[in-house]
């Protein structure tokens, strides 16, 4: 069973195991040399044939037999129907009189390719021209009272209030106000020791007693808790 573990080790360059000593895969054995030769002409008949005769011999009761009446029947090529027309002729006879005929002038006429007028491009023009040709009712026309009333733009709501700039002016007042001591004290930033030191404070993250003893009231408790979905 799995050739006790293929009897090499992975990665050598051998065989996983060994062929029998009688067994060459190389050449063919005697048995197919054999049974790969061409069928042998007999001897009495490549000595006895005339060069005319066919290939293989043909015995008298071949030669002598007359066929019946169905296979002769069955040998009869199939007619074509009685209302077949074979194909005609490709090159057709011109007669004399349409080989001489002139075509007159309005099949000559109608004979003309029909040239399509190209409207996707015009001709250069000057630059206060229009790009489309205008006809000139078009520009003489005049535009009736309904018709100037409805190219009026729509406008605005009366309490429209446009977006408002991104950058506003500061008001003269702003720039010289004076702030009060407790808005700069309050502005000052929280001062706190920096990380590389705070190891050696016992006391750095100490909470006050205050802050240990504090009661959250009933609204606070009610915004921490959390959105229920």
């Amino acid at each position: 069973m799995y050739r006790p573990f293929y009897l090499y080790s992975c990665g050598r360059e051998s065989t996983i195991w060994e062929h029998p000593p009688l067994v060459d895969f190389r050449l063919p054995s005697d048995r197919l040399v054999k049974l790969a030769e061409p069928k042998q002409y007999q001897a009495a008949y490549l000595l006895q044939r005339p060069r005319t005769s066919p290939e293989w011999p043909v015995s008298p009761a071949a030669l002598s037999c007359k066929a019946s009446p169905r296979i002769v029947e069955l040998a009869q090529p199939k007619m074509l129907h009685p209302e077949f027309l074979s194909a005609k002729k490709v090159p057709t006879q011109v007669t004399n009189a349409v080989a001489l005929a002139r075509a007159s002038s309005w099949v000559q006429q109608l004979a003309e390719p029909w040239v399509k007028k190209v409207t996707c491009c015009y001709e250069y023009g000057p630059f206060e021209s229009a790009i489309r040709p205008i006809s000139k009712f078009a520009q003489k026309a005049v535009a009736s009272p309904r018709t100037l009333e409805l190219a009026i733009a729509k406008r605005l709501h009366p309490d429209y209030i446009p977006m408002r700039d991104a950058a506003w002016s500061v008001t003269k007042a702003a720039k010289q106000a004076v702030a009060t001591p407790r808005l700069v004290e309050l502005a000052q930033p929280c001062k706190r020791l920096p990380m590389n030191l705070t190891q050696f404070n016992p006391n750095a993250f100490t909470v006050k007693k205050s802050a240990k003893k504090a009661v959250c009231s009933a609204r606070i408790q009610e915004l921490a808790c959390p959105i229920q979905r």
